[in-house]
């Protein structure tokens, strides 16, 4: 495998960020697997900007999986202690192997996001991994699964799946024992800095408000 032995993972010292979950700033976006009752180790907070940028890129190509790597922070909140991740940016990888049904990424590609990130978002770190699998639904193959637990080994890193023809996506996360259901993905908390408003288009997902739900793609109406 290209790049096997390179790890997009931080160095083991380091330790997440004590704060709050933004949750005054962020609208809550569940999947139809919420609720089978699999535990996860983290929540996943988006911040427009990743989400947007995940968006244009995945939109590219329509033919062969595109993908890149989330970068963000890893946090623990200070009441509850329950863990957390906000995806602050997404970078798209260059120099991958790339086909309609895999991506890899190549030493050339980590070394380049590595010092894109070195450059760009000081004190942040790699906290997952998107890639798109055109017309093919979300789930991770056996490789995905492969990739996630050699590259991204960390219980907090997740992988973001997006099938752009459809206009779905999905985050997988590990569960506290260390498992990784390939075919159960979770929804998302939408950062939406207290706008209340939404740009979510992902019609698989439901956004939770005012104790009813809206389809994605659908909130502002």
């Amino acid at each position: 495998m290209p790049g096997l032995g390179i790890r997009i993972s931080p160095p083991d010292e380091l330790q997440p960020q004590v704060t709050t979950k933004p949750l005054e700033n962020a609208q809550l976006w569940e999947s139809p697997h919420d609720g089978d009752g699999l535990q996860k180790t983290v929540s996943v907070f988006l911040d427009r900007p990743a989400y947007i940028r995940v968006s244009v890129h995945s939109s590219s190509s329509d033919t062969v999986e595109v993908g890149g790597v989330l970068v963000g922070d890893w946090c623990v909140d200070e009441e509850t202690g329950e863990q957390f991740v906000i995806v602050k940016h997404a970078l798209p990888a260059r120099h991958t192997l790339q086909g309609n049904v895999y991506l890899t990424f190549t030493q050339d590609s980590l070394v380049d996001l590595h010092d894109q990130i070195e450059k760009r978002f000081e004190g942040e770190r790699i906290v997952g991994w998107y890639h798109t699998h055109p017309r093919m639904g979300i789930f991770l193959s056996h490789y995905d699964t492969w990739l996630h637990k050699n590259f991204f080994p960390e219980p907090w890193q997740v992988a973001l799946v997006v099938e752009p023809y459809s206009s779905l996506g999905g985050f997988f996360i590990r569960q506290p024992d260390g498992g990784l259901d390939p075919h159960h993905y979770f929804g998302f908390y939408e950062v939406d800095g207290g706008s209340g408003d939404s740009i979510v288009r992902w019609q698989n997902l439901w956004q939770i408000k005012d104790g009813s739900n809206h389809k994605g793609g659908s909130s502002n109406e």
